[in-house]
């Protein structure tokens, strides 16, 4: 993990940034939209790989008490910053692996968020620790969004992000077969990334009821770079886009194609 920790640490602001920019914005709004749907009204959130603090401090403006875990120290600085700043207070501050949980008391959280380790656990055994520590402490009834980065959507934003994968024409049924594994030095950082298919069954293997699923970035994945235009030169229709990219994230015909795939899950 120290190089996933390294790139975190380095790209701290940068990932503050990140879910500003336009097309970010539709992920970001249909992740909150599950949350809002699917978590319960009130309660205990622990916000695991919540990097500078985005989704935490949209649950404290909700009223949730919330604890932030991340591996990065720069992360949270950014976060407790932000927090403050905008005159909250979060329970908890935790810089730990997501891998260490074992500290947590059992049912202890109403809600829990999973939005970043999984992309960067090369080992099952490992994500399937991360998965059954997270439902150990959960409450009964309690849910948890776990988020996967979606080999099939990857396949689509390619053609803009990394082309040159495929001279070696064999590298798409690699992507469509899922269960991939990329060095720091093959991606961004040391990352995985996996199909629908076998992220639901990962998450049913660890004990979890699967609710429902989305796709975070709807029927709008892969085209980002309309979608900044549209931001700049019709706003009005940008945001009916936007509305309705996250009102339809789980509909069937987009959430398996999308970059980044969200698994709300309860106790079995």
């Amino acid at each position: 993990m120290e190089a996933v920790k390294n790139y975190y640490n380095n790209e701290a602001e940068r990932e503050w940034q990140r879910l500003s920019n336009p097309y970010a914005q539709v992920e970001y709004k249909s992740t909150l939209h599950l949350i809002k749907k699917y978590f319960p009204e009130e309660g205990k959130i622990l916000d695991i790989g919540s990097g500078p603090g985005r989704y935490s401090l949209a649950l404290l403006k909700k009223g949730y008490q919330v604890s932030l875990l991340d591996l990065s120290q720069n992360e949270l600085d950014i976060a407790k910053q932000k927090i403050t700043e905008a005159g909250y207070t979060a329970d908890e501050y935790y810089c730990k692996s997501a891998l260490e949980l074992d500290g947590f008391e059992e049912e202890s959280f109403d809600g829990i968020l999973i939005m970043g380790p999984m992309y960067h656990l090369h080992q099952k055994e490992d994500r399937q620790k991360v998965l059954k520590e997270a439902q150990r402490i959960l409450k009964p009834g309690g849910k948890v969004i776990i988020a996967y980065i979606n080999t099939w959507g990857a396949l689509k934003a390619s053609l803009r992000e990394f082309p040159e994968t495929f001279k070696d024409i064999t590298k798409f049924e690699d992507y469509i077969k899922g269960d991939l594994s990329f060095s720091a030095e093959e991606s961004f950082t040391e990352t995985f990334f996996t199909t629908p298919t076998l992220a639901l069954e990962e998450v049913e293997e660890a004990g979890y009821k699967v609710i429902s699923y989305g796709g975070a970035e709807s029927f709008i994945a892969g085209l980002n770079m309309q979608l900044m235009n549209l931001a700049i030169y019709m706003p009005e229709v940008y945001e009916n886009y936007v509305c309705k990219a996250v009102e339809y994230c789980e509909l069937p015909q987009y959430r398996d194609t999308t970059e980044h795939l969200n698994i709300i899950a309860t106790k079995a």
